[in-house]
């Protein structure tokens, strides 16, 4: 029997890692991965860095590789995803464990903070001159639940300030896409300020919702000037030959992109 084609792929020159970095700040590394550049095969074609989703687990640790290579002064902070609002604050000492959760911040020099997604909005945020950064996960759970507020108010409990922070919204579903039952899409509207502007009618019973706009807003009135938030990349179900996205395989499982940031030591 030959060997898994992710096998064979391991042994082939590396492609070069799809990664969107919107700031150019010193010793910061950061950004928004895209699919490309690794070794898995299928649904998790090609650049999947999650070992809990059913791939092939030398496939992963492959893709790990790689990526340690392109970032060999990190290593990684990652969570249990469970879309909800909880941040939590790391250090050197966080380890390899995924604590449940959907959103971290650090002070602490090398060490990245890595959130994964095939749909739902990564956030990156950072204060250049406190040498802080935030990163979070916001599906629309998250989202409701005011998870962008409390990762900018993780970041101040660390020293920084939101009128000087950045942040980014990466690649995910975007409003053209992100059809929903109305009663969801009143939700939004309901619960959060402004949020119906980004609101929009579909097909009988639906609505469209336009996750990084609420999102943005909510950001501002965290205290972040509008200037300062970033839309990068394009929606993922649009672009699923680049991006995961479980919208555009029908909700079967897929692979899960990996967005990052954190200042090298």
């Amino acid at each position: 029997m030959p060997p898994p084609a992710s096998i064979i792929a391991m042994h082939a020159p590396a492609a070069p890692l799809a990664v969107l970095s919107p700031w150019a700040i010193d010793g910061l590394s950061h950004g928004f991965m895209g699919r490309a550049g690794g070794v898995s095969t299928g649904v998790y074609a090609s650049l999947n860095l999650a070992e809990w989703n059913g791939d092939e687990p030398a496939a992963v640790a492959e893709n790990w590789r790689r990526w340690r290579v392109a970032y060999p002064r990190f290593t990684v902070a990652r969570l249990s995803q469970v879309h909800g609002k909880l941040v939590h604050r790391v250090d050197a000492s966080w380890g390899d464990a995924r604590r449940a959760g959907d959103g971290m911040v650090t002070a602490a020099a090398g060490v990245a903070l890595g959130i994964f997604s095939a749909d739902c909005v990564p956030i990156l945020m950072v204060d250049a001159e406190r040498r802080s950064v935030g990163a979070v996960h916001a599906g629309w759970r998250g989202t409701i639940a005011g998870i962008a507020g409390e990762g900018v108010r993780a970041m101040a409990a660390l020293g920084a300030r939101p009128h000087a922070m950045r942040a980014a919204l990466g690649p995910s579903i975007g409003l053209c896409c992100f059809e929903v039952d109305a009663p969801l899409a009143d939700d939004f509207a309901r619960q959060l300020p402004g949020a119906r502007e980004h609101c929009r009618a579909g097909g009988p019973g639906k609505a469209y919702v336009d996750l990084r706009a609420i999102i943005r807003g909510q950001l501002e009135r965290a205290g972040l000037d509008p200037a300062a938030i970033a839309n990068v990349g394009p929606c993922t179900r649009c672009t699923a030959d680049g991006y995961f996205s479980r919208r555009a395989g029908g909700g079967a499982v897929t692979g899960l992109q990996m967005s990052f940031v954190g200042f090298a030591r």
